[in-house]
């Protein structure tokens, strides 16, 4: 069932509007706030990230648990499709370097600069600087709004998954720091491996050597930020890291795009193979 979900899944997201539809957080950033007003010492903030991701976590699971005996499980099928169409990340990463493509495309360094801290949050005092904050943004934003949750999804299910998201809004929305912190460093720890996996993807799809030259001294670490993991290893597969001319902005983009698209069509694969083996 679950590869049968990520296949809809790509169908919804190809064709359809269903994902902004379910993809509406004023109810849950409504409850952080409310909860946040009534946050008194750090201490608590455990607590808080217990009732407002472990509770629907829970009440999810149960759900599944309940419909598991149903018609086959057939009945699951919609939650499944709920629950990971809302878990996936908000907005397109491709469609949001629009502006900034076409700023490069006139050479015109400075709307370049200006649009890519408005549209992306990034910032740069060269336009190589630019090109390589951009391209990290990418895919940065490609890990976390889909990589990293059907690499939960596949693996425990979707409880997991909708517990990543809901880590990544209180992280992104907080207003309390110690409540952020926490989150954040729960978001580390589901991060961690998942990048991981996409740095060997990326191996197997892009330039082998050199990712495996680079990952053999950080593949362990476990402090280093998963962003930046992913960002590196994302570059060196596509050839937009090492001596020589840099690569066309626009064209970086469109490489590391290509990169991301080989390793979607590659985790599709092997989680279809593992379905047909398990299932034997």
């Amino acid at each position: 069932m679950s590869f049968l979900v990520l296949l809809i899944v790509v169908w919804v997201e190809k064709f359809s509007a269903l994902r902004l539809r379910i993809q509406q957080d004023g109810w849950f950033i409504r409850e952080l706030r409310a909860r946040e007003a009534h946050l008194g010492s750090s201490g608590r903030a455990w607590l808080l990230l217990g009732v407002l991701v472990g509770l629907p976590v829970a009440l999810v699971a149960v759900l599944l648990w309940a419909l598991a005996g149903i018609a086959y499980g057939w009945l699951a099928l919609p939650v499944h499709l709920l629950v990971l169409i809302y878990s996936l990340g908000r907005g397109e990463p491709k469609a949001a370097t629009g502006p900034l493509r076409d700023a490069w495309r006139r050479g015109d360094a400075q709307a370049a600069l200006h649009v890519a801290e408005r549209d992306l949050g990034v910032s740069a005092e060269t336009p190589t600087g630019l090109a390589e904050q951009a391209q990290a943004w990418l895919l940065w934003q490609a890990f976390q709004s889909f990589f990293a949750v059907v690499f939960w999804y596949s693996l425990l299910g979707p409880a997991l998954a909708l517990a990543y998201r809901l880590l990544a809004l209180i992280a992104e929305h907080s207003e309390n720091p110690a409540l952020r912190e926490r989150a954040g460093l729960l978001s580390h720890t589901l991060d961690w491996l998942p990048a991981r996996v996409l740095g060997a993807s990326f191996a197997l799809v892009g330039n082998f050597v050199a990712v495996c030259r680079w990952t053999l001294h950080e593949l362990l670490d476990w402090q280093g930020s998963a962003a930046r993991f992913v960002a590196h290893t994302g570059r060196l597969a596509a050839d937009l890291v090492g001596p020589g001319e840099p690569a066309e902005p626009v064209a970086g983009l469109d490489a590391l795009w290509a990169l991301l698209q080989r390793a979607a069509v590659l985790w599709y694969a092997l989680f279809a193979l593992w379905t047909l083996l398990y299932r034997g």
